[in-house]
């Protein structure tokens, strides 16, 4: 286990590349100081940044302007042997796609990193038996990625990510593709992380993990969110009130968890579902956007959990296109 988890300063930090004869700048004059043994979520669109932001602090990429400091270790200052050392003990990645050897078993691709960093074969065998243990997978070390489901290849990179105790963890897009039961295990294991003394940071276009966060910043809006400033979260159980046909509300809701069904007041069907929403799944949004009275009543099927954002935090986090998406596909003409 990590002694103590990494203290991360960016100041000032600007990419910028060319592509196809155009200068691109995913990244601008970002400033952001992350706690030790926190877990931070980088949130935005496609193309805000996300993924060039780990990128630079997993040392793989340079910056244009500005300074990462791990540690009180200026990162983007390294070359040479100093930066092979920080990409093999500084920091853990876990990348989108896995990036296991197809033809190593999951134990000798958890040791890979260790052997690699002269770490003796009996000892990084050991360690790494210990590592996939952890994450569940102590009966799977003789198997190869293509015997592994997508949920178990994803908790080798994250044990492979762990295996020469770093302080900073990043991880990419790390439940993408996943089934619900997969995604489960995953967010537990970086959760916990933070417990094993690591400092772990995230990009993701998953909202699952908006519980677990304890720092959320948005790259889209080229501004930090505070935990809790990315919208108002409801617990809410079987047959409890969301909002009634004809209240006035500025909100979007999405559902992080369970299902809310919606019902008309009045008319022939009155008191009747007509459409049920689910994990995932946004309802509301013709009276935010409108200013328009609730065309329909919702309420709880299950205990659930809701986040409600007014439009400008709705269209930061999720952009304009979903918005429209939404409107598109109204259902039965209702919220």
């Amino acid at each position: 286990m990590s002694s103590m988890p990494a203290a991360v300063s960016i100041r000032d930090l600007t990419v910028r590349y060319a592509r196809g004869g155009y200068v691109v700048t995913p990244i601008e004059r970002l400033t952001l100081e992350i706690e030790p043994g926190t877990l931070v979520l980088l949130l935005g669109p496609s193309g805000c940044g996300k993924t060039t932001l780990l990128s630079c602090l997993a040392g793989i990429q340079k910056p244009s302007d500005g300074t990462i400091i791990v540690d009180g270790k200026d990162v983007t200052a390294l070359s040479g042997k100093d930066l092979t050392e920080y990409r093999r003990h500084g920091v853990g990645v876990v990348f989108q796609a896995f990036n296991l050897i197809p033809s190593l078993t999951a134990l000798d691709n958890v040791a890979m990193p260790m052997r690699s960093a002269g770490v003796k074969a009996r000892e990084a065998r050991h360690r790494a038996e210990a590592l996939l243990s952890e994450v569940g997978l102590g009966e799977r070390l003789d198997h190869l990625p293509s015997g592994l489901s997508g949920g178990q290849q994803q908790r080798v990179a994250i044990a492979r990510a762990l295996a020469l105790e770093p302080r900073l963890v990043v991880a990419d897009e790390p439940t993408a593709n996943l089934d619900h039961r997969q995604v489960e295990v995953v967010l537990r294991l970086l959760r916990g992380l933070t417990a094993r003394g690591h400092t772990v940071v995230v990009s993701t276009h998953d909202h699952r993990l908006l519980e677990l966060a304890d720092r959320v910043v948005d790259l889209a809006a080229d501004a930090e969110r505070e935990e809790g400033d990315h919208g108002r979260t409801l617990h809410v159980g079987p047959g409890e009130l969301i909002f009634s046909e004809g209240d006035r509300g500025d909100e979007i809701f999405e559902i992080l968890r369970g299902s809310v069904g919606l019902r008309r007041e009045g008319g022939e069907d009155a008191g009747k579902i007509f459409a049920t929403v689910r994990t995932g799944d946004c309802f509301g949004e013709m009276g935010a956007l409108f200013h328009l009275p609730r065309s329909a009543t919702a309420v709880a099927m299950e205990d659930s959990v809701l986040i409600g954002r007014n439009v400008a935090e709705f269209r930061s986090i999720h952009g304009a296109d979903k918005l429209r998406e939404l409107v598109g596909r109204t259902i039965g003409g209702a919220e």
